[in-house]
């Protein structure tokens, strides 16, 4: 916030203040960063970085992935509502995740699936009003702690839609992984990437979107993967990967993260009703219903517990819509509910019971070593990987370049917007060119060129805020997710864009005014119609700045849409047309100052009336000169070059409220806090790793009763508490 203040005030203040205090601020940052990469440069020397560097290449290459097994305990998630009632989201879930196993997450709508998939990913929100309780460990260490990589693949798949299939995957990797990485390295990389998703046909297509043909909903989902696959992580999270699917796309890309899970990752997904061949797929099968765990354990044994207990699945049924229907609860009538509550009921208490059963068993033991001494075979694999890491990534000129080659290709790969842009200008050309065809001098026509005026500047301003509206938003979650992962900086993602965008914005309001200054008639002299196209062409960047901070503030696109056009015209009522500036209220004093419209139309204004005489009325009177027009206004002590300052003031402080904004909105996620009545760690644990009939890891009934020991031992002892977790 301090940050924020200084900045707007070295933009809004005079020159001979803002100037030296900028400069300033820009030096003080400067230093600070040197500083800091100072600090890590020292990390490593340039010998054993290049060493660390091979090492990591062999291991990409290699397709060695370092094996991570997660537990969770007891999982609690609260909400709470406006009314400061709470509701449970989660009640008391275990389970467990190994390497090598696809584990699939399901449930009727409602059950808890994604809350489950993003308390395991660490993905809830900081400061939400969610909190978050019980034990989540990673290879027996807490999650927040054990460093690993991990990969969480969302629902919605967005990318720069112009990019192909290999420069999205190639930026990816220019990005995340460490510089001092060879291209060839790098591109090679990329390449085993495509062929392990199944794209090499589709290597050369375009992203596409909803204007431009490109890859299809499967393809974008693997491509979503794919992304997320840049440096080799152990654990990946996907979140319902089949929705918007058909069946033959859907089993593609299950097929896929069934064979990530074969090569040694651990592999996560919610999925809400799959195919049967899609069920045969997974290894590990959890069921949810209402926030309560129903079966916790390989998925070919889930119909017989459920057999056991009087449910049988029809011969040729498939086996997800029959354990989906078994656990659902009917709302048809009361006595509907009742009844499939009561059954549910019956379902979790069997499944509670299985577990405190389980629990009981010391088998577990022999398997956590096993899986330690794994763990312990791959510590060479595991050093690299973490210490490859901490090599630092690419820097802020090479953040800088990559990123200007994605906006630039994406910016003029983008035809279908590009030519809409183009027509709009020009039939808003045409169309303002035929009304005020060839203006005369009589003293009505004074009004009309104040209306030409007004209306170029508003619909200059609405133009380029529009376009900005419609693509910005759904951007910013893409530069939201890539921030997530460390790829960039928002001064590096911002520059970018901006030298990008700036050069092919401006021919949009250069060719709106290039046929309305002639056709209309407005002051013949060539130096004026050049200050006529540089007034709205830095009026159409200050209206982009604006659709940037609004849409970095707006939660999805359509609020983007709503808010912008509502801010643009309190800008239009305060533009120096409908309201005279002397006449405002002292409350209001700095709307007009603040308004783009009132700097352009101002500026316009300027620009065009200085030497023009006009006709007197039928009774002799009237304004006979521009000047006098002026003063009717209150600009006649004003100047083009004031007012040029002014708007790049506005421009200034919209950019610098969206770095702002972007910055102050990075994703923060809150960790597990234990619970003061968890399920134990100790008991839960053992029965995880046990391969008896509940090898599934979520016996959270039976280790209920060890949980508030293993809470308060936890401080005096953290080593046998993590320990007998791992267990």
């Amino acid at each position: 916030m301090i940050g924020f203040l200084l900045g707007t005030a070295a933009i809004c203040a005079p020159p001979h203040i803002g100037v030296p205090l900028g400069l300033t601020i820009a030096g003080v940052k400067a230093i600070a960063g040197r500083r800091r990469n100072a600090r890590q440069a020292k990390l490593h020397s340039s010998d054993s970085e290049q060493k660390l560097e091979a090492k990591f290449e062999k291991v990409l290459a290699s397709e060695v992935v370092e094996p991570v097994e997660l537990s969770w305990t007891g999982l609690n998630q609260t909400l709470k509502l406006k009314d400061g009632s709470t509701k449970q989201i989660l009640k008391g879930v275990s389970g467990v995740a190994r390497p090598g196993r696809l584990v699939g997450l399901m449930g009727p709508s409602g059950s808890g699936k994604t809350s489950l998939l993003t308390a395991l990913a660490g993905r809830v929100p900081a400061g939400s009003k969610m909190s978050l309780t019980g034990s989540l460990l990673v290879n027996g260490m807490p999650a927040d702690e054990a460093g690993h990589r991990q990969a969480f693949v969302q629902q919605e798949d967005l990318f720069y839609s112009m990019l192909s299939v290999k420069e999205t995957l190639q930026m990816a990797a220019d990005l995340r992984l460490p510089q001092q990485m060879s291209a060839e390295a790098r591109e090679a990389y990329v390449n085993q990437l495509v062929g392990v998703l199944g794209l090499a046909k589709a290597i050369d297509t375009c992203v596409g979107d909803e204007k431009t043909r490109g890859l299809s909903g499967g393809e974008k989902k693997r491509l979503s993967i794919g992304c997320e696959l840049v440096g080799s992580p152990s654990l990946i999270f996907c979140d319902e990967p089949t929705t918007g699917l058909d069946s033959f796309q859907a089993e593609k890309v299950m097929s896929t993260l069934k064979g990530l899970a074969a090569s040694g990752h651990t592999v996560v997904a919610s999925i809400h009703q799959p195919r049967s061949s899609i069920f045969a797929m997974f290894d590990d099968l959890v069921l949810l219903s209402e926030g309560q765990p129903v079966y916790s354990g390989p998925a070919d044994q889930a119909l017989a517990h459920f057999e056991a207990l009087g449910h049988v699945c029809p011969e040729h049924f498939n086996p997800a819509e029959f354990l989906a229907d078994l656990i659902s609860l009917d709302f048809a009538s009361p006595e509907a509910e009742a009844d499939s509550r009561a059954r549910l009921d019956k379902l979790v208490s069997a499944w509670r019971a299985k577990e405190a059963a389980a629990a009981a068993k010391a088998a577990a033991a022999k398997k956590a070593a096993s899986s330690k001494d794994m763990m312990r075979r791959t510590a060479s694999t595991d050093l690299v990987m973490r210490r490859a890491a901490e090599l630092p990534r690419a820097g802020p000129l090479r953040q800088l370049r990559l990123l200007l080659v994605r906006s630039w290709r994406q910016v003029v790969r983008d035809k279908a917007t590009n030519v809409a842009r183009a027509m709009s200008n020009l039939s808003s050309a045409v169309v303002f060119g035929a009304i005020f065809f060839r203006m005369r001098r009589g003293q009505s026509n004074i009004q009309d060129r104040m209306g030409l005026l007004q209306v170029a500047s508003i619909n200059t301003a609405m133009a380029s805020l529009v376009k900005t509206l419609n693509i910005f938003p759904r951007e910013r979650t893409i530069v939201a997710r890539e921030r997530a992962r460390g790829s960039y900086s928002i001064l590096s993602y911002l520059s970018a864009k901006l030298a990008a965008e700036l050069p092919v914005g401006a021919l949009f309001p250069l060719l709106f005014g290039a046929i309305v200054y002639p056709v209309c008639g407005l002051h013949p002299s060539l130096p004026r119609f050049a200050k006529f196209l540089g007034i709205l062409t830095l009026e159409s960047f200050t209206s982009q700045a604006l659709g940037l901070a609004v849409g970095s503030v707006a939660p999805s696109t359509e609020a983007a849409m709503a808010i912008g056009p509502a801010v643009m015209l309190v800008w239009i009522v305060f533009g120096g047309y409908y309201v005279n500036a002397d006449n405002v209220p002292a409350l209001f004093k700095w709307l007009p100052r603040a308004s783009l419209i009132k700097q352009a139309f101002e500026a316009l204004c300027v620009n065009e009336f200085p030497g023009l005489q006009f006709d007197a009325d039928a009774n002799g009177g009237g304004m006979r000169t521009g000047e006098q027009v002026l003063t009717w206004l209150s600009f006649d002590k004003s100047t083009i070059p004031a007012r040029a300052a002014s708007q790049a003031r506005i421009l200034l402080f919209y950019y610098w409220a969206t770095f702002c904004i972007l910055r102050a909105s990075s994703p923060r996620y809150q960790s597990v806090r234990p619970g003061t009545s968890a399920p134990a760690v100790e008991g839960a644990a053992a029965p995880a790793a046990a391969p008896s009939a509940a090898p599934a890891p979520s016996q959270a009934d039976g280790a209920a009763a060890a949980a508030a020991k293993a809470n308060q031992t936890k401080d005096a002892t953290p080593a046998p508490a993590v320990k007998s977790a791992a267990a």
